[in-house]
């Protein structure tokens, strides 16, 4: 038995639809600008040869329905919408024509964000870590199995604060997609079980505050719910 010097995290994982056992998280990727419109928003424009990328720490991973406080060192701090993959089975250089294979199923998912320390940083050509990787900031909703989805794309991708619609498209909107996304991913990290892929925000970004409640959908997936509260 090993000892420690304190005791370990918990191992961050998920329901699944259908199933006992819960999906253990071990790394969260996120696609930045894969929506045309939520990039003109950002006024930035999409980057056409490839997607891109940043990361959050798997102890972001908040499970919906959570109620959490306001975050420190931000006074605008943002919803995201997003659907997420989750990944089953090993992918490493593959064709986006079998990445498809190593999908395990999918999710509701909120990328909350930090914009003002965002922005901040990237101003000044640095990263964007105080921006995203953020406590409680990768939300999400239980995952359905990809077998249990109907084929990406004409589902419809919304969010409301306080059961007003701020965000509202589909998922063909999406300009890199899923098999994209997987293949292009595998050529710079050797992807498998327990990975997640944020797959990138629609148009309608916009502040949340204290005392506000949140819920995202994607046709076909459980939604995603997050109540704001005071600032610790």
């Amino acid at each position: 038995m090993t000892d420690y010097l304190f005791p370990p995290a918990p191992v961050p994982a998920l329901p699944v639809a259908g199933e006992a056992a819960l999906y253990p998280v071990r790394r969260i990727f996120c696609v930045g600008r894969n929506y045309v419109e939520h990039a003109k928003e950002m006024g930035q424009e999409v980057d056409r040869e490839a997607p891109f990328y940043f990361t959050k720490s798997p102890s972001t991973l908040t499970l919906s329905g959570a109620t959490v406080p306001y975050p420190p060192g931000t006074e605008n701090f943002h919803h995201e919408m997003e659907l997420v993959v989750a990944l089953g089975a090993p992918a490493f250089r593959v064709a986006a024509a079998e990445a498809d294979a190593a999908v395990y199923g999918y999710a509701c998912g909120l990328d909350m964000t930090r914009r003002d320390l965002q922005l901040k940083e990237r101003a000044k050509q640095r990263p964007w870590d105080t921006g995203k990787d953020v406590e409680h900031s990768a939300v999400m909703g239980a995952i359905t199995k990809a077998a249990d989805m109907a084929a990406i794309g004409p589902q419809r991708i919304h969010l409301s604060v306080n059961g007003e619609t701020r965000q509202d498209a589909h998922l063909s909107d999406l300009v890199w997609s899923v098999p994209e996304i997987v293949a292009h991913l595998s050529t710079l990290y050797h992807l498998g079980p327990g990975d997640l892929i944020f797959t990138g925000t629609p148009a309608g970004v916009g502040p949340v505050v204290a005392g506000d409640a949140i819920e995202g959908g994607i046709d076909g997936l459980a939604p995603v719910r997050l109540t704001l509260g005071a600032a610790e």
